[in-house]
């Protein structure tokens, strides 16, 4: 269990994110289109996990669109959004926003991403939401990076994130 803040008020988090060097758990996500994707769905890409609680906050919509400018151009990379939000209202941000470089995805059908990942909030007013985290994977997976962001408000560390799949 991890312990974050909210607005500075302590809330944790149901376990710690994969250990860098070990092989990132499978997942079964949603994407804007509602079709299930799984880690196989982008192989032989590295990928940004931008874990989000949801794009409907400031912050939130915040890293998803720098990652969408920071990632254009990368080839080989892709960056992940990954929330509880509908695929319908990631989709409708994407488009109100102009972000096209980055996907969405939606625990819509599945919830074990966040218990797998350590990730879900257990507490606070937010429980049952992803907390704000960054996983690294490189093409096979392996987890290279890691931040689980110490404070809901606060945005992630890109440049670290960016480094790790340089």
């Amino acid at each position: 269990m991890a312990q974050i803040t909210f607005k500075g008020t302590k809330i944790n988090t149901s376990g710690t994110l994969p250990a860098i060097g070990s092989k990132a758990p499978d997942f079964l996500l949603t994407n804007s289109s509602l079709e299930d994707v799984s880690l196989s769905s982008f192989a032989g890409k590295k990928k940004i996990l931008n874990i989000v609680p949801s794009l409907d906050t400031g912050v939130c919509a915040a890293s998803a669109r720098s990652f969408d400018k920071k990632v254009a151009g990368m080839d080989g990379v892709v960056c992940l959004t990954i929330s509880a939000d509908l695929p319908f209202a990631s989709d409708r941000f994407c488009k109100t926003e102009g972000v096209k470089n980055v996907i969405t995805l939606s625990e819509l059908r599945n919830r074990d991403f966040g218990k797998n990942y350590g990730c879900r909030i257990t507490d606070g007013p937010l429980a049952g939401l992803l907390s704000r985290a960054i996983v690294v994977l490189d093409e096979n997976n392996k987890v290279l990076y890691t931040e689980q962001v110490p404070e809901i408000a606060q945005e992630p560390d890109y440049d670290k994130a960016l480094a790790a799949v340089s």
